[in-house]
Order: structure tokens, then sequence, then C-alpha cells
């Protein structure tokens, strides 16, 4: 199977996993998977992650994260820019998601970062996903 697209991958998986309740998930490691995830969880939306190297393959462990009764702390998760439609912002047009309560990750020239790191460090970017 060829995977056209690793960062819907990436997120189908997480939404799996949080609509089943499941406390991990193991997804393929790129550095670009690691850079969101690492937001993810900066932002409080999954509890840890780690990386395993396994017969030469390196898998991101990640600790999904529920509040009190399992309660989701992922309301909503989409993927925004695909491989079939680039979605590109400049640094004045980037989308607040929810009125502020969610989080857009962008890869931008500096980096993946979040819309408020990207808004404050005035750079533009693609709009990887949406998070709430």
């Amino acid at each position: 199977m060829s995977m056209t697209d690793p960062i819907a991958d990436l997120l189908t998986r997480i939404r799996n996993a949080n609509q089943k309740a499941f406390e991990k998930l193991e997804v393929p490691h790129s550095k670009f998977k690691e850079e969101i995830v690492k937001i993810l969880r900066d932002e409080g939306y999954l509890k840890d992650y780690r990386i395993l190297k396994d017969q030469g393959r390196s898998l991101l462990k990640i600790s999904m994260k529920y509040g009190d009764r399992e309660k989701r702390v992922i309301t909503r998760i989409e993927r925004v820019s695909k491989p079939s439609k680039r979605v590109y912002v400049g640094h004045d047009e980037i989308p607040r998601v929810q009125g502020g309560f969610g989080v857009a990750i962008l890869s931008t020239p500096g980096g993946v970062m979040t819309d408020r790191q990207a808004r404050t460090a005035r750079v533009g970017g693609e709009v990887l996903c949406y998070i709430w």
C-alpha cells in the first residue's frame, strides 16, 4: 500500500484511537509527523509520545489523553491541506479555529507551528489541520 498522505493517515489513526478511547497507538515515524504530534502534546491534546526503534524501522508511540470519565480531549481533528488541494495562507490570513479554542497546525518556513506561533512569528504557510 502506498502512502499518498501520511499526515491524513496520522490524523485518522489519532481520530480512531480517540473514538475508541484507546490508551496508546503506534504510527510509522517521520520527523514531520513527530513535529505535529509534539504540537498536539504541547497544546494538551495528547498525553505524550516516544520514538521506538523496531527492526530498523522507527515508530511513534503516542499516549492518548482523556479527561474525567474518559471525556474526549479531542472533539474533532480534520485535515485541511491535501496532496490534491494544498491550502496556503499568508501570516495575516491564518484562520482562528473555533474562535480561538481550537488550534490550526501549519507547516511554515520556520518549521511546523500552531496558528498562534505563526501569527507571532508573522509567517504564513501550509495549513495542515485543525483540532479542537
